[in-house]
């Protein structure tokens, strides 16, 4: 596998993944909570629901499955909409009186969207991995499996993969129903208002 020339490239991504998708969040969210800026708060929140197809798509990878390179995809997608969809929440936050928290929430959300665009349209190419047996048996697709394997070694070391992928593959279908009951059902009710009418 040493013949794939963006492996580096592919690596960042995983860095730059666990800073912006993981660790800012966690440590914005607290914040929030802290000086009880509850538009932040319920932001944040939502985000969190969205960018489980992440974790979900780790876990997939780990199995080996194709359909990972769909789910990581569609949350590159949805991770952005999801942060700037919500009318109330984005007025909320907009008047707010300036602080060091809403500045740093700002600029994560620039900068989540952005990485997120580019990650978006850098996955594009790989889709094929997705449909073909062939293609995500090449060094070409399993590049991007390295990281969720050393994930497991470190997290999951006595556990099998095809386990773990089994796992990933109940949170996906969860995912799906829920995302199919918002999408078809609640977003009707409630339109681009994050608090329920």
């Amino acid at each position: 596998m040493n013949d794939v020339w963006f492996r580096p490239l592919v690596w960042i991504d995983y860095r730059l993944a666990v800073l912006f998708t993981l660790i800012l969040p966690i440590i914005l969210l607290l914040w929030a909570f802290v000086q009880k800026a509850e538009a932040i708060q319920r932001l944040l929140l939502i985000y969190w629901r969205v960018a489980s197809l992440l974790a979900i798509t780790i876990y997939l990878m780990i199995g080996g499955f194709g359909v990972s390179f769909i789910s990581g995809l569609i949350a590159r997608i949805l991770i952005p909409v999801s942060l700037w969809f919500w009318i109330d929440l984005n007025d909320e936050i907009e008047y707010q009186p300036n602080s060091s928290l809403k500045l740093i929430f700002t600029s994560w959300r620039w900068a989540i969207t952005i990485y997120s665009i580019v990650g978006a349209l850098a996955l594009i190419p790989f889709i094929v991995c997705a449909f073909s047996e062939t293609a995500i048996a090449t060094s070409y697709c399993r590049v991007w499996f390295e990281a969720p394997l050393m994930f497991k070694d470190y997290f999951h070391y006595d556990t099998k993969p095809g386990f773990l992928g089994f796992l990933g593959i109940v949170g996906l279908v969860i995912y799906v129903l829920y995302l199919s009951y918002f999408v078809l059902i609640k977003l009707g009710k409630q339109g681009r208002s994050a608090t329920p009418q």
